[in-house]
């Protein structure tokens, strides 16, 4: 989350920086080759991070919607009647107080009963 904010702040810095750079007036209307080239350059930089940053958040956006639906077992241990029941349940699906099954199956949660949640499951 930190690292989000921090590269919010560094792109609105830099727009501000940009946007009041002044603009150079120049009495002649040649441009210098050296210039160009430097500008180009820049401007290839520029679009490399921002096609970098595109496939990093798309890869990162993946990986967490695969991540997210895993089945894995979940156990839910009752401490007044000592039995326990195993329940597959993708990893989107599993909340503080509630949990649903791969069936559609909505379990509600006590403040008494534990969750162990194993490993995922092989489909």
């Amino acid at each position: 989350m930190l690292t989000k904010i921090l590269i919010t702040v560094l792109v609105i810095v830099a727009a501000m920086l940009y946007i009041r750079r002044p603009k150079e007036q120049s009495q002649s209307t040649r441009v210098n080759t050296k210039e160009l080239a430097s500008n180009i350059k820049l401007r290839v930089v520029g679009y490399i991070l921002i096609a970098l940053s595109l496939i990093a958040t798309a890869a990162y956006w993946y990986w967490d919607w695969n991540d997210s639906r895993q089945v894995v077992s979940v156990t839910i241990v009752s401490p007044v009647s000592d039995e326990s029941v195993v329940y597959q349940v993708r990893k989107k699906d599993i909340t503080s107080n509630e949990i649903t099954t791969i069936n559609g199956i909505r379990i509600r949660l006590s403040n008494q009963e534990r969750i162990i949640v194993a490993n995922p499951v092989n489909e």
